[in-house]
């Protein structure tokens, strides 16, 4: 054999060591990479049912009830538990709202006596608590708060920003409203919840429907509790939306079961005996603030004299807008969701 063809042989083999060396170290790396994808998913599996279900069932349960209300969370949650599962841990770690069932008195009717120096006084107060922080608007003047409603739902529309229904109804600030249909996390705000009431008519939903009504009547008096649509235009409610629970009902917190729903971002509605309305948006899902549980809003309603109070949209749906900006932290990474309502101070 002449040395060019030992040569041209040697590197044929050269080639063959080192193409089989590449595909044996490709190999070895692809089984570390695989083996630790599943150490990390074993010890993340494991670490959810440390935290998910124990040792310390009231932590458990706090979990579960914060991530249930967002939708990756909901969906862990249903990957770990059975329904029948998660309708117990629900059930147990909520509002009672059984005794919300609205009715009208005539005390509902009569007229607040705003003193004229306080008519335009609107507060901006900062709250906070261990796991959260927020912003209370204290309106003095009852009548100064208004429903901005998408005028062209349910024609499929997308709904508006809360800084659209202000810039609309000419107002200082307001907070999101009822809820809304959200498939997948992706809803534009286009379909409510429930029934919606907007200058004493229906305008979304059925007088038949019975829902958890929160709204102003003609004496500007919140009326908040489960009704029918009918029952709301009966008693005067002029504008209304569907969400809940009800936190504080006559004077008195409603009855919190467990821990009374997990942290989260939350938007809240109440009045005091002298009308002033308590706008009330909690931020969550944060490092500075993890959220707010239902409990934690009755506290700050009753602390401000609240003698009724309820829980609107929350979630990524919180804002306040105010003086022509955003005061809270929106949570959504696409910034202030679309939604169909908004309550708007004029």
């Amino acid at each position: 054999m002449t040395d060019e063809k030992r040569k041209k042989k040697n590197g044929r083999r050269k080639k063959k060591r080192l193409k089989a060396g590449i595909r044996r170290t490709f190999r070895q790396t692809l089984l570390l990479l695989m083996t630790m994808i599943l150490t990390i998913g074993l010890f993340s599996y494991i670490a959810l049912l440390i935290v998910l279900k124990g040792p310390s069932p009231t932590f458990s349960n706090m979990v579960v009830s914060t991530m249930w209300e967002t939708r990756r969370g909901k969906a862990i949650v249903n990957a770990m538990f059975t329904e029948d599962e998660i309708e117990a841990i629900l059930s147990k770690n909520a509002v009672d709202n059984t005794s919300t069932v609205a009715s009208h008195t005539e005390d509902d009717y009569g007229e607040f006596s705003i003193p004229a120096s306080e008519k335009d006084r609107v507060d901006i107060v900062d709250v906070s608590g261990g796991t959260f922080k927020g912003k209370l608007m204290i309106v003095r003047d009852p009548s100064r708060v208004k429903l901005g409603v998408n005028s062209l739902m349910p024609g499929g529309n997308t709904g508006y920003s809360v800084q659209d229904y202000v810039d609309e109804l000419g107002g200082l600030g307001g907070i999101n409203g009822g809820g809304f249909d959200d498939p997948n996390g992706k809803g534009d705000g286009s379909i409510p919840q429930g029934i919606v009431i907007h200058d004493s008519k229906i305008v979304f939903g059925s007088p038949s429907d019975y829902e958890c009504l929160i709204g102003f009547n003609t004496a500007h008096h919140l009326i908040v509790g489960n009704m029918t649509g009918q029952d709301a235009l009966d008693w005067g409610i002029t504008d209304a939306v569907t969400f809940g629970p009800v936190l504080v009902y006559d004077g008195h917190a409603c009855a919190i079961t467990g821990t009374g729903g997990g942290l989260n971002p939350r938007t809240i509605i109440g009045q005091r005996s002298d009308g002033a309305v308590l706008l009330l948006v909690i931020d969550g899902r944060q490092t500075s603030s993890l959220g707010a549980s239902y409990e934690d809003c009755i506290d700050i309603m009753l602390e401000n004299n609240a003698v009724v109070a309820a829980n609107l949209d929350g979630g990524s749906s919180s804002v306040m807008y105010y003086n022509g900006k955003i005061i809270n932290n929106v949570v959504s990474m696409n910034g202030e969701r679309l939604v169909p309502t908004a309550w708007v101070v004029k």
